[in-house]
């Protein structure tokens, strides 16, 4: 949809329309679930008909997947390595504690929201305890299962280079995670053991399907949570008062691939921060501030005064200490928006332990 503008120039209408619910992660149950019988009684458990398939396919389409199972951990384990299935799981929960417990700590481990998790599980018991413990997680009933991947939950517009590696980027950082706790010493010396260099350029049309993706993926560290089309950011890039940048991470571990975005309005003396997001991926990787103190900078050499914009989505507020951070004052605030502005006379500088490269 496009709005007209007073300058009768026509503009993608950001009207914040919400988006259809889009799955990050499937958690499965195991017995009677992914495979036919029960581990611990049977002599014998088979797959279910199709459910590799399955697996592989959303597994494609960057959909994370894990296990929430009552079982014997090591017995469980070693079923599922046998079956070719053990890579496809992060952070399996194999125990005794209710699934509502397991699904939290799958949440946590991978850091997404309770809303963007699936449960498929063949007891209603079981569904009916995680629907009523956590009501944001969509339960599904094994015998759904042949529908689960025509879901629209399930189909995201579009399947990124970064959507078909994610499992493996989620691998990478777990490694991350391991050397961290392993690491002794302050925290901004393990940082530059990582040799980080964050990248910063100009989209490109071939970052936009890419781009959609962040916006409606990520809630945390986003300032207004609004969605943007591939289309409306395509006209976001052309525009000559537009800025629409991207932001790339790599380490010794492997790529993160394309992490941030941020949707700047240039008008002649106001530059307006329509939107600044990131990965949630790279909250403790200490890059947070990189991107806002470039656009900073590019503000101050335009001779502009510079303000953002901030929405509340009870998630949030990380962007919001960001900004105080950086610096900027509450100018404004119309109901949920707040409007922030910066004097430019402090702008920090970027993390010694971080390479920051900025391309055209």
């Amino acid at each position: 949809m496009l709005e007209i503008r007073p300058d009768n120039k026509a503009e993608p209408a950001t009207d914040g329309r919400k988006e259809k619910r889009l799955i990050k992660c499937v958690v499965w149950d195991l017995d009677d679930t992914l495979w036919e019988g029960v581990l611990l009684e049977d002599a014998e458990v088979r797959l279910r008909e199709s459910v590799v398939e399955i697996i592989k396919t959303l597994d494609a389409r960057g959909i994370l997947q894990s296990v929430a199972s009552k079982n014997d951990h090591t017995k469980t384990m070693a079923m599922l390595e046998a079956m070719g299935l053990r890579e496809f799981f992060l952070y399996p929960q194999i125990n005794w504690n209710s699934k509502a417990s397991s699904i939290k700590s799958i949440a946590a481990l991978l850091n997404i929201g309770m809303d963007s998790i699936a449960f498929i599980d063949d007891q209603s018991f079981e569904r009916d305890e995680v629907n009523f413990s956590l009501p944001d997680v969509l339960c599904i009933d094994t015998a759904n299962l042949g529908d689960l991947l025509d879901m629209p939950e399930m189909m995201p517009r579009f399947i990124t280079e970064d959507s078909r590696v994610r499992r493996l980027m989620y691998i990478s950082d777990m490694e991350r995670k391991r050397a961290e706790e392993e690491f002794i010493g302050p925290k901004e010396e393990f940082l530059a053991t990582l040799d980080m260099v964050f990248t910063i350029s100009s989209a490109k049309e071939e970052d936009l399907k890419r781009a959609e993706e962040l916006t409606v993926r990520t809630h945390q560290l986003n300032t207004t949570g609004r969605t943007y089309s591939y289309d409306e950011l395509n006209y976001f890039r052309r525009s000559d008062r537009h800025i629409l940048l991207v932001s790339s991470l790599e380490d010794v571990y492997g790529s993160y691939g394309k992490v941030g975005l941020a949707l700047i309005e240039c008008l002649p003396e106001v530059w307006t921060i329509r939107l600044l997001l990131m990965s949630c991926r790279v909250m403790s990787r200490g890059v947070g501030t990189i991107l806002i103190s470039h656009i900073m900078k590019l503000a101050k050499s335009g001779n502009a005064r510079l303000r953002a914009e901030f929405v509340s989505n009870n998630r949030n507020r990380m962007m919001y200490i960001t900004y105080k951070f950086a610096g900027f004052r509450e100018a404004e605030k119309v109901d949920d928006l707040i409007v922030f502005e910066s004097d430019l006379t402090r702008i920090q500088p970027f993390a010694d332990y971080v390479r920051v490269e900025i391309l055209d």
